[in-house]
């Protein structure tokens, strides 16, 4: 992932309380943003989708900034907490957005989004997806639990404006 631009302190003291836990969630955050074949600002789109999806603001404040990293705008961040219908997405975009937004729903992708989701991705990067707003879906949940606030520097929700 490179030099990445967010503070995570917070998080890493919140699960440091259980050593053998972070350091799992670590290797496994480490293979889903690893060297996967989905672009890096598709799944970025689909870990903001969620945090947005889940009201995980410590998880969609990191990926803002990762996602920006990613060559996503402002706007774009900011549509990601808007119905799908209110922005152009490409049509690669919106079907992995359609993914996200149907395991939310019910832990399982529709007969009609799978449809559109193999349209554009193979099934390797299927997986890739799943796993990826999967895992985000659990961090969402654990961040939120713990009540993990903010590090310096990290955003928030966006604004229209921003």
């Amino acid at each position: 992932m490179g030099d990445s631009p967010a503070n995570a302190v917070n998080v890493i003291a919140t699960l440091g309380h259980n050593r053998s836990l972070s350091k799992a969630i670590q290797q496994f955050a480490a293979a889903v943003l690893g060297d996967g074949t989905v672009s890096r600002r598709q799944r970025e789109m689909v870990i903001l989708r969620m945090g947005w999806n889940c009201q995980a603001i410590y998880e969609f404040g990191q990926h803002s900034l990762f996602g920006r990293e990613a060559g996503l705008t402002d706007p774009e961040i900011y549509a990601l907490t808007r119905p799908l219908a209110t922005w152009d997405w490409a049509p690669a975009d919106l079907a992995a957005l359609h993914l996200t937004d149907d395991v939310y729903a019910d832990d399982c992708v529709s007969d009609p989004t799978w449809a559109e989701v193999t349209g554009h991705f193979d099934e390797s990067q299927i997986i890739e997806l799943l796993v990826s707003v999967g895992y985000y879906r659990m961090v969402s949940s654990i961040l939120n639990s713990c009540g993990v606030a903010l590090d310096d520097g990290v955003p928030g929700w966006p604004s229209p404006e921003s």
